[in-house]
């Protein structure tokens, strides 16, 4: 079976006055198979959303190789354009406009038959607020509406950027509620996300970038296992005895990270083990658990990111892009195909 969407070798510089050349894509590589909820992820300035540009035409490669659907990009996107839906930053919109005029200005704009309105209303579930304008709607809404104007050629493919930023839990939940129902009737989505717990609860597969280059790719699971490190959590009657605890089991072989109420025992084979060897010197586990890796975890040890106020910052910044300007003159585009 053919493959959605098949990335080799993608290479994209940027040349900035300040500094010289970057490369924000560095051979990357992606494939994602007919019927999957692919997330791709990356940090800030990784090369996610210059890749998804790229892509769609909207600003020009520079090396390297992509297919939509079977076909060469970008010189047959005009023979998969109507097939594929894309959501790159968030469209903006009238604001005095209901949402079925809204739709209906799009759909006539691209020359698509007015029932395709109603249905995409019925897909994002906004038909019993189709007529109300715009600027009533929350922010949960306006990202619906914004998922049913890429909707409404019926597309085999649906690309979202970051469907869910700045949405409220409700709102997040509504939209992988609806990631879900698309996949379901047969579309294959690629969802970029920063909200990586709902990655992992909605997605088949993953594609992590870092530096312009694939860091992991295939299963969630798959991914998740492959980067387990059977790691155990050890509270002791006391947390005084943490730290002679901790002694006792460095002294054994093991490495042990102390936190504040517990221990983290690394690459434990067999945590039975754990309990014995502390045993043997009269200190006794209250609580013995094992860790499960999350796509958190993973991603931050893939991409070297660390926490900075509630958000991941990559650490080595050299291929931020946002205030480049693209080398041979082209625009970064955005919005709605």
């Amino acid at each position: 079976m053919t493959a959605v969407v098949e990335i080799d070798g993608l290479r994209k510089t940027y040349r900035s006055w300040r500094s010289g050349p970057r490369r924000a894509l560095d051979g990357f590589d992606m494939v994602v198979e007919p019927g999957q909820v692919h997330g791709f992820l990356g940090p800030n300035g990784s090369g996610k959303t210059t890749t998804l540009r790229t892509l769609l035409g909207l600003i020009t490669a520079h090396g390297g190789q992509m297919r939509l659907l079977g076909h060469d990009v970008p010189q047959h996107l005009p023979q998969v354009a109507d097939q594929v839906g894309a959501i790159v930053e968030s469209p903006q919109f009238f604001g005095n406009f209901t949402g079925r005029d809204t739709l209906s200005l799009l759909a006539t704009a691209a020359g698509l038959p007015q029932r395709r309105v109603d249905a995409a209303l019925e897909q994002v579930g906004l038909r019993d607020r189709a007529n109300e304008r715009v600027k009533t709607y929350s922010l949960g809404m306006k990202q619906r509406l914004a998922v049913a104007s890429a909707l409404l050629k019926e597309p085999r493919l649906l690309i979202l950027d970051e469907p869910a930023n700045g949405l409220d839990p409700a709102g997040i939940r509504e939209m992988r509620d609806l990631m879900r129902s698309l996949a379901a009737q047969g579309t294959t989505v690629v969802l970029s996300s920063h909200i990586l717990s709902e990655v992992q609860q909605i997605c088949d597969t993953v594609t992590i970038i870092s530096l312009g280059r694939r860091v992991a790719a295939g299963p969630v699971d798959e991914v998740l296992a492959a980067h387990s490190t059977a790691e155990v959590r050890v509270r002791l009657e006391s947390a005084a005895e943490h730290t002679a605890a901790a002694g006792a089991l460095r002294e054994a072989g093991a490495s042990v990270t102390v936190r504040d109420d517990h221990l983290l025992v690394h690459a434990v084979e067999r945590p039975a083990w754990v309990t014995a060897t502390l045993a043997a010197r009269d200190l006794y586990v209250a609580e013995l658990a094992p860790v499960a890796v999350d796509l958190e975890s993973v991603f931050l040890e893939l991409t070297g990111t660390t926490p900075v106020s509630g958000q991941a910052r990559q650490v080595d910044e050299s291929v931020v892009v946002g205030a480049e300007q693209p080398a041979g003159g082209e625009g970064n585009g955005g919005g709605s195909r």
